[in-house]
Formats: C-alpha cells, sequence, structure tokens
C-alpha cells in the first residue's frame, strides 16, 4: 500500500473509534510511523487475517524466561531486541507489565507482525498483534478495534501501549538523534578493553586478509605511517585475546564518493568500507584521535583504495553501537601502532601508549 493511503486509511480509523482521546490519536499515529520505519528495516512480509486471528491465541508461558518460542511449527514468537519487559504505573498506582516479540514466519524466517502482552496487576494477560506496514486495511481495522476493546476494560491501555511502541520501534531514530548511541539501554559490556571481533580482516604483507582470530606471532602484517600515508611491513609479536562477554561493538561504516557533474547526468564514484570495534578503542581521525563511540558522522579516516592504489580519506556515514552477542575480542601487538583491518587504518594502542595491549 502506497505510505500515504495508508497513512490517511490509518486517521481514518483513529477517528472511527471514539474512546481515544486527541492526544492518543496522534501517539498512535507517532507510533504507527515508526512502526512503518522498523518494518522498512527488517525482512517482513504481509501478515494475513487468519495469521492475525492465530497470533492473538499464541500464549507465552514464562515471559520472564522464554524468549524464543515455537508454535504449530510455522510460527516463532521472538522477544523483541531481547529487551526487558516494560512496567508502568499509572496516576491510579496500578503497575501494569508490557512485552513484545516479533511474530516470525518459520517457512522464510519473515516478520509478519509484533505480539504485545499487557499483564494487570491482577495477572490477567491480554494481546495484541501489531501487524505490518504492508498488511490490508481490513486487518488494521481489526487491530484497532481490538486495542479498544481492551481499553474499555483497561484504561489509557492504548496510551500505555502508544508509549511503549514509540520507545521501542523508534530505536533506530533515537540511536541516530544521539549519534547511534544508548548505553542506558544496551544491554553489551563496557570494559577497558581496546579491540576488534574476529572476524575482522588484517591486511597482510602478500596483499591477502586473515581474520584477526587467527593471527599468530610471527605474521606479516601492513601497517601505515599516519603523516607519509606510505605502509610497511611488521611482525607480530603477540595477539592479545579476552574471554568471551557480550561485548558492545561500534559500527563504523565509510564512504569515499567522487561525482562527476555531466550536461545530462551525474556520474559518481562510490567506495565503502566498514569497521568494528569496542566503543574505547582508539582511532585516528583527520582531527586527532578519538575512542571509537565518539566518532561522529562527518569524521575522516585512512582507508586504502585499490582503483588510486592509494590511502585516501574516506567519511564516516553511519556509525551504529550495539550488543553483539557472546564472542571473544582480539588486538595485535607489534612495534608499530597502527594496522589495517577491512581496509581501514586502524590503531593497535593509543598514540600516547607505550605499553603493548593486554
Amino acid at each position: 500500500m502506497h505510505l500515504k493511503k495508508f497513512l490517511s486509511h490509518t486517521f481514518t480509523l483513529l477517528i472511527t473509534f471514539n474512546p481515544c482521546t486527541i492526544m492518543q490519536k496522534l501517539i498512535v499515529s507517532i507510533a504507527i510511523l515508526l512502526t512503518v520505519n522498523l518494518f522498512a528495516q527488517n525482512k517482513t512480509r504481509a501478515i494475513t487475517l487468519d495469521e492475525y486471528q492465530k497470533a492473538k491465541t499464541f500464549t507465552v508461558k514464562d515471559l520472564d524466561n522464554d524468549t524464543y518460542i515455537k508454535f504449530e511449527n510455522k510460527y516463532i514468537l521472538d522477544r523483541y531486541e531481547n529487551r526487558k519487559p516494560y512496567f508502568i504505573t499509572g496516576d491510579d498506582g496500578l503497575k501494569k507489565r508490557m512485552d513484545i516479540y516479533r511474530l516470525i514466519a518459520k517457512d522464510s524466517l519473515q516478520e509478519i507482525g509484533i505480539v504485545i502482552f499487557y499483564t494487570n496487576e491482577k495477572g490477567k494477560t491480554y494481546q495484541v498483534c501489531l501487524p505490518g506496514l504492508s498488511a490490508a486495511p481490513n486487518i488494521w481495522e481489526a487491530y484497532f478495534a481490538d486495542i479498544h476493546s481492551i481499553e474499555r476494560e483497561e484504561k489509557n491501555f492504548v496510551l500505555k501501549l502508544s508509549y511503549v511502541l514509540s520507545k521501542e520501534l523508534s530505536y533506530q531514530v533515537y540511536k541516530s538523534l544521539n549519534s547511534n548511541k544508548d548505553i542506558s539501554r544496551e544491554q553489551g559490556t563496557y570494559g577497558n578493553e581496546i579491540c576488534f571481533p574476529g572476524n575482522m580482516l588484517v591486511t597482510m604483507s602478500n596483499g591477502s586478509a586473515k581474520a584477526i582470530s587467527s593471527i599468530q606471532p610471527g605474521d606479516l602484517i601492513v601497517t601505515i605511517n599516519p603523516l607519509t600515508k606510505q605502509s610497511e611491513n611488521v611482525s607480530v609479536q603477540s595477539l592479545s585475546i579476552h574471554e568471551a562477554k557480550n561485548y558492545a561493538i561500534t559500527h563504523l561504516q565509510l564512504m569515499l564518493a567522487t561525482a562527476n557533474r555531466l550536461a545530462d547526468k551525474t556520474e559518481v564514484l562510490l567506495s565503502t568500507r566498514e569497521i568494528n570495534a569496542t566503543p574505547n578503542h582508539p582511532v585516528l581521525t583527520a582531527n586527532g584521535e578519538k575512542k571509537a563511540g565518539e566518532i561522529k558522522e562527518g569524521d575522516e579516516l585512512l582507508c586504502y583504495n585499490p582503483v588510486a592504489n592509494a590511502y585516501l580519506p574516506y567519511t564516516v556515514w553511519q556509525t551504529e553501537e550495539y550488543p553483539a552477542g557472546i564472542q571473544k575480542v582480539y588486538n595485535i601487538n607489534t612495534d608499530s601502532k597502527t594496522l589495517m583491518l577491512n581496509g581501514v587504518m586502524m590503531l593497535q594502542k593509543s598514540l600516547n601508549s607505550s605499553k603493548p595491549e593486554n
């Protein structure tokens, strides 16, 4: 469905249901707009009316511990972003609980909706299924009928639901407004390690690439002089390995674009690089040394460009920070202070440090 038509239809539905106040209508509209953002970023398909009705019968026995549940060998409920439940206490002093799960079709592993469980102070649980943008109008009508049916029993349910959805479904927007950092909400480990995930590729002296987790003492790798932008080969002295944890990881996407404006078109040469590191890993930018987690969009890092066969400044296009799951992280120790990872010049340690990384 075209976005404008979808939003117009949605607003008409909102007006139809009298239990909503004007403020509630506004908040629900915002939540739906943010849902558009969420579903646009994920592999999704439209939910059918039969699936929508069936989703409302799926139960989770233990909302505290059950994060991945299969139903009929056809569907999966996967706790949304592994978030903890919301507990909302209203002006009446009553505490309500809300849990959010992704609804996934097992055959295609495509997301078809989001199931919300709402438990009141007496332990009674209600549930609704939020469809995706591409759902048919009759499914959205059923959704609004369902949430307002709960509203009749649970005062301000729509308002509380809209609040939670605006928080959770705006997560990508939230991160971009805050330089993609969300330390208070992320479950990743923030320590003193200055390291890289094991799948980052080290440029070897012979031009090949090798996962940093496979590097051995004595391996010859490429290092760069940041001032001259000249490369040389150095021998690895040791590989630092840190125990497996759910480390927070900073992801940087870099871009070099060269535009050529012609009379009838603009031709653009676009080169990109991506690198992952722990948030406190030192990075040398055009404006000096920063921690990876402090890198901003617009900062410049030195990268190898094979077309020019030179080390050129690439612009940070996007940053993101997230818990990357349980894994070990690694760093390399040499007589130099730089190395090439994924084609990006990275520091092994701070330029102000004389000690090897442990």
